[in-house]
């Protein structure tokens, strides 16, 4: 499954992501080459490690956005609560390096997540925990 920006509510350059390696119930692990195109304060020589932030949060979307495929439901928009734990060994990700990101479900509700991340690459290791709100899906009036 490839098609990531099928997956996400994103669209264009902020699509961050370049594939899927793997998922289950569980987990999802995602690939990128970090860009160099400024949309995360970066240069054409590095990216700072903190928007490691947003690739773990848009690999959270392509593991949400798998599981509502699965079950035949729309991508939803989803929110980022807050981050915890956040430890890494880097300041700044170096353009055009690949790095590998997984997330793995703590717990999860119909509204609320926590997810545990890491980013590994050559040299990289990065951790933290996401928090995450999703809306519930609007229902017509009159149903429950």
């Amino acid at each position: 499954m490839n098609d990531v920006a099928g997956l996400i509510p994103h669209s264009g350059s902020m699509v961050l992501l370049d594939r899927i390696i793997d998922y289950d119930n569980q987990s999802l692990t995602a690939e990128l080459a970090v860009r160099g195109d400024g949309l995360l304060a970066g240069d054409d020589k590095s990216v700072p490690a903190w928007a490691g932030i947003e690739y773990m949060a848009q690999t959270i979307a392509a593991y949400v956005g798998v599981m509502a495929r699965q079950a035949g439901e729309p991508i939803r928009l989803g929110f980022l609560l807050g981050t915890r734990r956040y430890s890494g060994n880097v300041a700044a990700f170096k353009v055009g390096s690949t790095l590998n990101i997984q997330v793995k479900k703590i717990i999860q509700d119909d509204s609320l997540g926590v997810f545990e991340c890491r980013i590994t690459g050559e040299g990289v290791e990065v951790t933290a925990n996401l928090n995450v709100y999703q809306p519930p899906i609007n229902k017509p009036a009159g149903t429950v």
